[in-house]
């Protein structure tokens, strides 16, 4: 696995291709055949670190040879040109050719969390006379492994980090990652059935930062629990909460999710300023669901049922749960199945509140939440501190309903001395389409003042707990 510290200058450079594992096995004994592949990974080591090695800048022209000083075409770029420097040369959308360069360089703002991706090939021909072929034949029975490595790797450089230096650093990724699914390889391999190692990154809390982890592929979470806790350990991290399952993937900005929905749309927003104030936020990864998605027209009656479908696929993307997101009627469902609904429940338009909400939660997921009572919203205002601490210590979505209208808290920023408070909040009756800058902009996702609830009206809030697993 591969440590990535992080910095808050400079790029990451990303580098992805598949290796081709071919193995004869002479015999189907544990020793000789472990060896033969140990053998094979190491020639494919050895190719990682020879001139035939080749690094393509994914939507440019630049291509470099890693162990060949660095050298690069075009013949602009020396082994001394800059890393952030390559972004010159890729294309984008005002670019009309691969070969322009573009006319500004970008600036230290998009750099921090840019991200270059690069192709891994092998050349396969050598410069010079080649020698006339030779055939054999050889007739024999024996066993063939084969199969396909996808390599994947990252480091990130400096702001005055050069091309040689980030070569030499990935080179030492590629190799090292190849020794590491050697091992996985060997450990999880049953008769002469292989498992194709898979390398996985995940961002950890900081100072940790990136992360390249491999696992078994087709290994279920649920059986790779011993290696979690082992990586826990390593490093350093609550044995309370996942960072290493699956679903805790760290998506790079050019992975956007397929599924539609928009992630942590208030990552954009600008913290309130107060006297003595602190934010308090959502832990983690949450999709925005609101009205009228999913092809359900759900305008006036679905508000509490996307507010919990923001909290599921928090639980889901956080990696305590693999079910999906429910719909409507599989929420219907489980209040019936609960005992909380009769069964001419399911299919209806009717509202659901706070108590369902945390019905659901704990028959579907098996979630358990915290209900606070609030006899009029203008005693929201007091809830500083206990908002806080749920942020603080859970960091799940809220979910408060009050009247007929229901919304998510996304956190809330409070002064522990003047008391001053102010809510993130995460409106379920948008209708509209997935536009970050219209959600943004328009007020569906931001900060409220206290007078953004009824004063008068009661409130229910449903505060999730995290469960205590790795």
């Amino acid at each position: 696995m591969v440590l990535l510290l992080p910095s808050y200058t400079g790029t990451i450079l990303r580098v992805r291709g598949q290796l081709e594992l071919k193995c004869p096995l002479h015999s189907t004994d544990v020793l000789p055949m472990h060896k033969a592949i140990s053998e094979t990974f190491e020639i494919l080591r050895t190719q990682v670190k020879s001139e035939s090695c080749v690094l393509a800048v994914c939507d440019s022209p630049v291509v470099i040879w890693p162990n060949k000083g660095a050298n690069a075409t075009p013949q602009e770029i020396t082994p001394d040109t800059l890393c952030e420097d390559i972004h010159q040369w890729i294309q984008s959308d005002e670019q009309e050719s691969f070969g322009k360069k573009s006319g500004k360089k970008k600036n230290k703002k998009s750099l921090a969390s840019s991200v270059i991706s690069l192709h891994l090939m092998m050349e396969v021909t050598n410069i010079g006379p080649l020698s006339a072929p030779i055939l054999s034949r050889t007739v024999q029975k024996s066993h063939f492994i084969s199969t396909t490595l996808p390599m994947d790797c990252a480091v990130r450089t400096s702001g005055n980090d050069t091309i040689k230096d980030a070569c030499e650093r990935l080179v030492e990724a590629l190799t090292r990652q190849l020794c590491e699914m050697e091992k996985v390889t060997l450990q999880h391999m049953k008769g002469t059935t292989l498992l194709v190692p898979e390398p996985l990154h995940f961002l950890l809390p900081e100072p940790k930062g990136l992360v390249t982890v491999v696992y078994p592929a087709g290994l279920p979470d649920d059986q790779l629990e011993t290696q979690r806790k082992e990586l826990h350990q390593q490093f350093e991290l609550p044995e309370d909460r996942p960072y290493f399952r699956r679903a805790n993937v760290f998506h790079f900005p050019s992975e956007p999710y397929r599924d539609g929905y928009l992630r942590n749309p208030h990552l954009v927003l600008t913290h309130p300023t107060m006297n003595d104030g602190k934010p308090y936020l959502v832990q983690g990864i949450y999709s925005y669901h609101h009205y009228m998605q999913d092809r359900v027209d759900d305008n006036g009656w679905g508000c509490a049922y996307r507010s919990l479908q923001t909290i599921c696929s928090w639980f889901q993307q956080q990696g305590y749960v693999e079910q999906a997101v429910p719909t409507h009627k599989e929420i219907q469902q489980a209040l019936v199945d609960a005992g909380d609904k009769q069964a001419s429940f399911v299919g209806s338009r009717q509202w659901i509140g706070s108590i369902e909400v945390q019905v659901v939660l704990n028959q579907l997921l098996g979630v358990t939440s915290k209900i606070m009572f609030v006899s009029q919203g203008s005693e929201l205002a007091s809830k500083g501190r206990e908002l806080a601490n749920h942020f603080l210590t859970e960091g799940t979505p809220i979910m408060i309903g009050g009247g007929v209208l229901a919304h998510t808290i996304l956190g809330v920023a409070w002064s522990e001395t003047t008391g001053q408070i102010r809510y993130l909040i995460l409106d379920p009756h948008y209708t509209g389409a997935e536009d970050l800058q219209v959600i943004t902009d328009k007020g569906w996702c931001g900060w409220k003042g206290p007078d953004f609830w009824d004063q008068t009206a009661y409130y229910n809030l449903c505060l999730p707990l995290r469960p205590k697993i790795v």
